[in-house]
This record gives C-alpha cells, sequence and structure tokens, in this order.
C-alpha cells in the first residue's frame, strides 16, 4: 500500500474542495469562517498540508458539516483508496 499519511492528506483535500464548492463557497469565504488564510486553504485541498484535528473541527464549522460526518466521508474514500490498491 502506498503511504497512508499522504492518501490521507489527499482525501481530506478533495473532500474539504468537493464540500466547499458544492456550498459556493470560495478558498477565500472558506479561509475567512475558519481564521486562516487562503492559502493554509488550498494547501490543505492540495493535499500538501494536513490540518490538526482542531483545524479540523474549525473547517468542519466553516463548512457546516458535523465532524462525524467528515471523518466518516474520509473513511470511506480512505477505504475505496485501499480496495484499489
Amino acid at each position: 500500500m502506498s503511504d497512508p499519511s499522504n492518501i490521507i492528506k489527499q482525501i481530506i483535500g478533495k473532500t474539504v474542495k468537493a464540500i466547499r464548492i458544492k456550498q459556493g463557497l470560495s478558498q477565500e469565504d472558506l479561509a475567512h469562517e475558519c481564521n486562516v488564510d487562503r492559502s493554509y486553504i488550498s494547501m490543505i485541498e492540495v493535499g500538501r498540508n494536513e490540518p490538526s484535528v482542531t483545524k479540523i473541527f474549525d473547517l468542519c464549522k466553516g463548512l457546516k458539516i458535523k465532524p462525524s460526518d467528515f471523518f466518516k466521508l474520509i473513511e470511506i474514500e480512505y477505504e475505496k483508496a485501499r480496495e484499489s490498491e
């Protein structure tokens, strides 16, 4: 299996981006909601930055999604990635 840490970073980024776009938010909008810089959101979305659990909770608040639902989405995508290897 590829590096699980890298796979998880990629999945977190894709999930954040998908939810953000679905809700019609720009990176700037989400960054404002989470009190972070827009470049931080960009780094997460491209999988170059792995947010802490605290930041994930902030992101979930900004995305108006429960952290438990967010982690379920991550888990589902992670299992798909593992099965495809």
